[in-house]
């Protein structure tokens, strides 16, 4: 039963990196012109304790789950303590400890952060986690942990 497992997940896994450079070539949907992601809480400059809860908002397009194509859709990304300029918009986006993606639609999440200060900045992308051209994303915000 692991042999067949394995052998599945090397097929799949196997089949995703054949796709990927040809994800490279792929075109940026244009957002409506109204998109606008934000953050409904924590507020800029909010002093929290940990775990946080994060809720996320949007206006003039939907939210689907990934690999849901709908026009005018996509899902929240958020950008924990990295800077959006560090983010390569043309390429999927990995998902990493500072790179969290809500692929099922999610527009609340809990999150575990240290004490401290911490940058949050909300990036909504494409069913196939692809940013739009240009970019819907938040002002960066910045929180305290207690």
């Amino acid at each position: 039963m692991s042999r067949v497992i394995s052998l599945l997940a090397t097929a799949f896994f196997g089949s995703a990196l054949l796709a990927a450079p040809a994800m490279a070539d792929v075109e940026a949907a244009a957002p409506p012109e109204d998109a606008n992601v934000y953050f409904i809480s924590p507020q800029d400059g909010a002093t929290v304790s940990s775990p946080v809860t994060v809720r996320m908002g949007l206006e003039g397009m939907g939210v689907a789950p990934a690999g849901i194509e709908v026009e005018n859709t996509g899902h929240h990304h958020l950008l924990i303590d990295k800077p959006l300029d560090d983010v390569d918009l043309a390429s999927p986006l990995p998902a990493t400890d500072q790179t969290l993606h809500f692929g099922g639609g999610q527009t609340q999440t809990t999150l575990d952060l240290s004490p401290g200060e911490h940058t949050l900045q909300l990036l909504f992308m494409d069913y196939r986690h692809i940013s739009f051209d240009p970019a819907v994303h938040s002002e960066s915000i910045t929180i305290t942990v207690e």
